[in-house]
């Protein structure tokens, strides 16, 4: 019997050499005559330990990184297929205390199981929702999503069952799913995550909104920067055809549900559910005004549920274990888990699923291990490129979406963002400004011409002209951006800019000619 050898075929661990460790270690199994297969699985999510290569072994699954294709001849030296002992060894993959703090509801699976192995899936719990689903109204499916507190992963936080119920009671021949996996925001990475790791879980999901709505038809609308998402999710949406979990009957349910991938240029605006819309019907990516909501005149000008990534993904379980079992995770309105994205300069930056509820000061400090250059946190942003700036003195606040918001900030699509004290803020501020100028889709004044007006008088600061006159004029442009903005992309514009001014006033002010000559 083989040896089962994983190596992530996820984007993040090829960054680093996955495929040539995966390339070695098939090359010195001949070498040696061992008999190995190596399932390329999706990442654990722990990118310091990438590329984490484990082996199977009574114990449990051994885990080793990270790993260079030089590091194999050793490895194999050192008993490798028996988990034995070497540097690299991090012992038994859950017992590594990152993962095993974790809640891992929607990514249960991920970096588990073959991505592209139905039966794997099935092995491991895929299909039981799905079934359950078949077996109930599609009233009951949206009541058990409503009543598990579920709301939308993407970042605007609303209740899913309300969206999915809507869609169920309009009027339409023809209904749509639309997935909206235009992951832009920095330093966010789950999306691509479950489409590489676990696309089965997405596709099971979709199905059963499809069932839950009346609609028949689903597009995952990704970014063009995703070639392996993308080539993984057509894998498995043929793969889920020929199984009968997608088409005219699924499961034999009389249920008929099918779905493609299609993918966008790039346009960060085209995250916005309208612009997504607009792009998806082959226009450009333009914010459309609302009234009407896309779950009354969506796609195609019919009902359409408009759905994260994370959010659909999170469905399967939920009607697996049903809505008592989900709601008990989190705090206050924020049920159930949430997959937090540690970036920038964090020691361990990656994926940290969790209920909401934890601090960002244990995110930051605890499971993050501070900054990877040792200095102290400066400022850490939450909710990508639109997203608050929180000083130290903010980090008590619980990930929560109603705690954020009380601190003018934003959970967004979870992605934390940690910066150490050399970060300059009034060029964070500006960054936001200048990100927001080259993104806007140009149809509203406020962000086409404020965002740049933003830039502009951010460079007066820089240069010391008049600063308390500019600080009040680039704080009149934030309050007209996020009043008068049709979108989130002009109407966030000054979270980051004003979180920047109101929690770091020092890094506004201008430099003496003294210092700037040093």
């Amino acid at each position: 019997m083989s040896i089962r050898i994983f190596v992530p075929g996820d984007a993040g661990a090829l960054a680093v050499g996955a495929d040539k460790v995966a390339g070695a270690l098939v090359s010195e199994a001949a070498k040696r005559g061992l008999d190995i297969e190596i399932v390329r699985n999706g990442s654990r999510g722990m990118f310091w330990l990438e590329p984490m290569v484990e082996v199977e072994t009574e114990k449990g699954r051994v885990a080793y990184g990270p790993v260079k294709s030089s590091d194999v001849p050793g490895l194999l030296d050192a008993g490798l297929t028996d988990g034995g002992s070497h540097a690299l060894n991090l012992g038994l993959t859950e017992e590594i205390d990152f993962l095993k703090r974790q809640t891992r509801l929607t990514f249960a699976r991920c970096g588990i199981t073959d991505p592209l192995s139905l039966e794997d899936y099935r092995a491991h719990g895929g299909l039981k929702g799905l079934e359950q689903a078949i077996a109930m109204t599609p009233l009951d499916i949206v009541t058990q999503v409503t009543d598990s507190g579920l709301r939308g992963r993407g970042g605007a936080g609303f209740p899913t069952g309300i969206k999915w119920k809507t869609v169920l009671d309009a009027q339409g021949a023809q209904k749509y799913i639309v997935c909206n996996a235009d992951e832009g925001d920095s330093g966010t990475f789950a999306d691509r995550m479950i489409m590489e790791g676990d696309p089965f879980v997405l596709i099971e999901g979709m199905v059963i909104a499809g069932i839950a709505t009346g609609a028949t038809k689903g597009y995952v609308y990704t970014r063009s920067e995703y070639p392996h998402a993308i080539a993984a999710m057509n894998s498995a949406i043929e793969i889920a055809r020929k199984n009968n979990v997608l088409g005219v009957s699924v499961l034999n349910s009389g249920h008929a549900f099918d779905m493609e991938v299609r993918v966008g240029a790039g346009a960060y605006v085209c995250g916005e559910e309208t612009a997504l819309l607009e792009s998806l019907e082959g226009r450009r990516g333009i914010v459309r005004a609302k009234p009407p909501l896309p779950a009354h005149k969506g796609f195609l000008g019919r009902p359409t549920v408009i759905n994260n990534v994370i959010s659909l993904a999170s469905v399967p379980v939920i009607m697996e274990k049903g809505a008592a079992f989900y709601k008990d995770f989190g705090m206050g309105r924020s049920r159930g888990t949430i997959p937090i994205q540690i970036a920038g300069n964090a020691r361990h930056g990656g994926l940290f699923e969790a209920a909401f509820g934890m601090t960002l000061g244990e995110l930051v400090d605890d499971v993050a291990g501070g900054t990877i250059t040792g200095q102290p946190v400066k400022a850490v942003q939450v909710g990508g490129p639109l997203g608050a700036y929180f000083p130290r003195a903010l980090f008590d606040t619980p990930f929560d979406y109603e705690e954020f918001a009380a601190r003018d900030g934003l959970i967004g699509h979870a992605g934390i963002v940690v910066f150490d004290d050399s970060v300059d803020m009034l060029d964070q501020a500006r960054f936001a400004m200048e990100f927001c100028a080259i993104e806007s889709c140009g149809k509203c004044t406020p962000c086409r011409i404020g965002s740049t007006r933003g830039v502009e008088v951010a460079d007066k600061i820089r240069r010391g002209e008049e600063p308390e006159k500019q600080l009040a004029l680039l704080t009149d442009l934030c309050n007209t951006m996020k009043f008068g903005s049709l979108c989130a992309l002009g109407g966030f514009t000054p979270y980051p800019v004003m979180s920047a001014i109101n929690h770091f006033p020092e890094d506004f002010r201008p430099v003496p000619m003294s210092q700037a000559a040093e």
